[in-house]
């Protein structure tokens, strides 16, 4: 027994082995085939690997670029802002704002083609009455333009937190423009610049100040309108402006046609008495023709008989005189024109 046992033992123990070697073995093979398939996916894959660094590098050098650009941006909306700043602390100043009213106005009078000392007038008289231009109409007459730009509830208006404030500053824009047409209303330029329309033009130098008061008091137009004041922004000035130089070239062109008449009828008086003197000479002519022609005939009847009988007497040469032709041809009147008088110089 015992040594049936130990053989058992000793085959199972030579099974196992050769099992494990079995085992083994496969295990190396498939360790093998697996490095060699991790090899040939790296080598694959190598490229795309490759690309992929190249497009973190880009993205890596525009982000920097990026984050460079959006400093100086940044600086940039920095700058912007303190010099909005600075300009909207400057324009409420009254002084800034009146001269920044003025410099449109001459803008907007030199885009409608009405130049300056031309067809109208900036500042003619320095107190503190004037209005900023005089615009001289066809006809003599002048109308008055003053500019006014009521800035100060209006930035309050935009810088404003909240719908309700904002609303209240509006509330306060549209009451100063009216306070404008008022006192503008009482100055009357149209009786200090006779003649003149009785109207003065309050110029705004935005579309923005108009629609924000009207946004708070829709009936301004019709009541700064009764009170003989225009309110006009640019846009309304322009056509104005447009209308009054169209005016004024119409009434050069009046005045145009009058000269021509009147230089038509010079030249015409001119060109009658010319033809008088033509006549005068023609009838001279014709005079000296007739005077001509008698002395041709005077040189046959009387000189050359006795001529003929001087040479036949032996006195004088052989050689004929010249005999002077007679002038049939007469002098052509010229025809005086049909109505002489028709045309007359004014």
């Amino acid at each position: 027994m015992p040594s049936a046992t130990f053989s058992i033992a000793i085959v199972l123990a030579a099974g196992a082995g050769i099992a494990f070697a079995v085992v083994w073995m496969r295990a190396r093979s498939a360790a093998r085939a697996t490095a060699a398939d991790a090899r040939m996916a790296a080598e694959a894959t190598r490229p795309m690997a490759d690309a992929l660094a190249r497009i973190e590098s880009q993205m890596r050098e525009i982000e920097s670029q990026r984050q460079h650009a959006l400093g100086g941006l940044e600086a940039h909306l920095a700058t912007l802002s303190k010099e909005t700043l600075a300009l909207s602390q400057t324009l409420r100043g009254p002084n800034a704002r009146g001269r920044w009213g003025e410099l449109t106005l001459r803008r907007v009078a030199e885009l409608a083609g009405m130049a300056p000392y031309c067809d109208f007038y900036e500042q003619q008289t320095e107190d503190k009455k004037r209005p900023d231009m005089l615009v001289k109409l066809p006809g003599g007459r002048t109308l008055a333009v003053d500019a006014k730009a009521p800035l100060s509830a209006y930035l309050d208006a935009e810088e404003a937190p909240d719908p309700a404030m904002r609303a209240a500053a509006l509330d306060r824009h549209a009451q100063q423009l009216w306070r404008h047409v008022t006192e503008l209303s009482t100055r009357e330029y149209w009786a200090q610049f006779d003649p003149a329309p009785e109207m003065v033009v309050l110029f705004l130098p935005g579309e923005h100040f108009m629609s924000a008061a009207l946004e708070r008091n829709r009936d301004l137009l019709e009541l700064a309108l009764a009170k003989k004041v225009l309110l006009a922004t640019p846009v309304t000035l322009v056509s104005i402006l447009k209308g009054v130089s169209y005016g004024w070239r119409q009434e050069r062109l009046a005045k145009n046609a009058e000269e021509l008449r009147r230089i038509a009828g010079e030249f015409h008086e001119r060109v009658r008495a010319f033809a008088e003197f033509y006549a005068d000479a023609g009838r001279h002519l014709s005079r000296a023709i007739d005077a001509y022609n008698r002395s041709a005939g005077s040189w046959e009847t009387r000189l050359l008989p006795s001529l003929k009988r001087m040479r036949e007497l032996g006195v004088g040469g052989s050689a004929e005189p010249a005999q002077p032709a007679r002038i049939d041809t007469i002098a052509r009147q010229p025809e005086p024109p049909e109505d002489a008088t028709r045309i007359r110089p004014t």
